[in-house]
């Protein structure tokens, strides 16, 4: 298995050999402790981060997405980003030489089919020096193959640039449950209401609403991924009850809190 050794002190493992390959594609795994953190950080190669227990925090200057297992995270090539660990995480990377293939040019997070996750797990036992005409280079052009069909699923948060909204948007990840108006955050913002509202789409595609939404939402995931009880998510994340934060769920993602991470 192609799986980086890190000392306990490490921030970001070495990826050079996996990114610096002959081949146009390498992967390997990872494993982290809950709430380790990878600093900020780019690749050369596009990469697709897949965790097959825990769930990863991805941030970069234009927003977050929350990957929990069964699905997977692309990041284009020279995206600056950092990784937050919630609960144990199992990473297993993917690199792909850009140019290699006619990707997505948008980093997104992806559904792993049962397919995709064997094929992701077979590749990190392929050496990185692996022949053009070998059973291994078969092996990741089907995973290429695959990649470029995986359904995109709504897992992003966009992130304002303008300091105001930026700081906005951290107290409401701090305290998900606060249920203060449009009028209380664009007072504390120092701004009108109607000019909140309208820097906040104008930087984020999102109303503010459907942004406080999302972001609620997302944070959940991370709880029923910590094993909370469902109840107790949806009443620490602003829900008046549970099957009031089922509805809305179920709307957002297609299944009820209770099936997601099956």
């Amino acid at each position: 298995m192609n799986t980086v050794r890190r000392p306990p002190e490490a921030r970001l493992p070495d990826h050079l050999r996996f990114e610096n390959t002959p081949m146009p594609m390498a992967a390997m795994a990872v494993d982290y402790a809950h709430n380790e953190f990878i600093a900020s950080h780019s690749h050369r190669r596009a990469q697709l981060l897949y965790a097959i227990e825990g769930v990863m925090i991805i941030a970069s200057a234009s927003g977050r997405w929350v990957v929990p297992p069964t699905r997977g995270v692309w990041l284009a090539a020279g995206l600056e980003h950092t990784v937050q660990m919630s609960g144990n995480v199992k990473m297993r990377t993917v690199f792909v030489e850009p140019g290699t293939e006619p990707l997505p040019d948008e980093s997104c997070v992806v559904e792993i089919t049962p397919l995709m996750r064997e094929l992701i797990l077979a590749a990190i036992h392929v050496p990185t020096d692996y022949a053009n005409d070998s059973r291994d280079a078969r092996l990741m052009r089907l995973l290429l193959d695959e990649l470029i069909v995986l359904p995109v699923l709504p897992l992003y948060l966009p992130w304002p640039r303008d300091t105001r909204l930026a700081r906005t948007c951290d107290r409401l990840m701090q305290t998900p449950c606060d249920d203060a108006t449009i009028d209380d955050w664009a007072r504390d913002a120092g701004l009108s209401a109607k000019t909140f509202q309208r820097r906040f789409a104008r930087e984020t595609g999102m109303t503010f609403g459907r942004w406080r939404q999302q972001a609620r939402l997302l944070q959940a995931l991370e709880a029923l991924a910590r094993g909370e009880k469902i109840v107790n998510v949806a009443l620490d994340h602003g829900y008046a009850s549970q099957s009031a934060f089922a509805a809305m769920f179920k709307r957002h993602f297609g299944v009820p809190p209770s099936a997601f991470y099956r």
